[in-house]
């Protein structure tokens, strides 16, 4: 399954709330399941994002999906990337 990561920070909203992040952050991963996807890993981080979320997810809709219905609720914004194992790199640069 393809994997995806989202960097979040928060909005000023989402500095107001501050102390329902970790609920919010189980709600993600409950929408990340119920599209079909897991989350692998979720980081509160230091630095220009406030959290790095790596999630493996069925499709780039279903991905898309999650980060709409995220920033929907005002708490973050995201950036969205698309990652690749090492494996899966490595078939890849067969093609390359």
């Amino acid at each position: 399954m393809p994997h995806y990561v989202y960097l979040a920070r928060w909005t000023g909203q989402g500095t107001k709330e501050l102390k329902e992040s970790a609920n919010r952050s189980e709600m993600f991963a409950k929408d990340v399941a119920a599209l079909g996807g897991k989350v692998i890993a979720f980081l509160h981080t230091m630095g220009p994002y406030d959290s790095v979320v790596v999630t493996e997810m069925p499709s780039d809709e279903a991905a898309n999906t999650a980060a709409l219905r995220t920033a929907m609720k005002g708490y973050v914004s995201t950036l969205t990337l698309k990652g690749w194992t090492n494996a899966e790199y490595a078939e890849l640069l067969k093609k390359v």
